[in-house]
């Protein structure tokens, strides 16, 4: 089933993010090689593609996973969770309807 994972930064997480996105998008790249990513990526603070020094407000995230408590292990191993990035974690069963 898929999973809807939306995180929350805190404040001025920038140079956290920077520091952890290596392993961040290496994870990433783990689902995206096992067929199960859908989509990924951050949110920027402005509206703007490359928000620069603004940085990002959140991460989305939709995967498959066996459970939603497989779904939450993964997202609760997170290097920006290690690092202090996220302020808050949600973790829903995700329906894709469209395309």
């Amino acid at each position: 089933m898929l999973y809807l994972i939306y995180s929350e930064d805190i404040e001025n997480s920038l140079p956290m993010r920077q520091t952890a996105r290596p392993a961040h998008v290496e994870r990433l790249k783990q689902l995206k090689n096992e067929g199960r990513l859908i989509i990924a990526g951050p949110t920027p603070a402005i509206d703007s593609n490359n928000p620069g020094e603004a940085g990002f407000t959140g991460s989305m995230i939709v995967a498959e996973f066996e459970s939603l408590e497989a779904a939450k292990q993964w997202a609760d191993a997170d290097p920006y969770i290690d690092v202090g990035v996220y302020k808050k974690v949600t973790v829903k069963p995700y329906n894709k309807v469209l395309p």
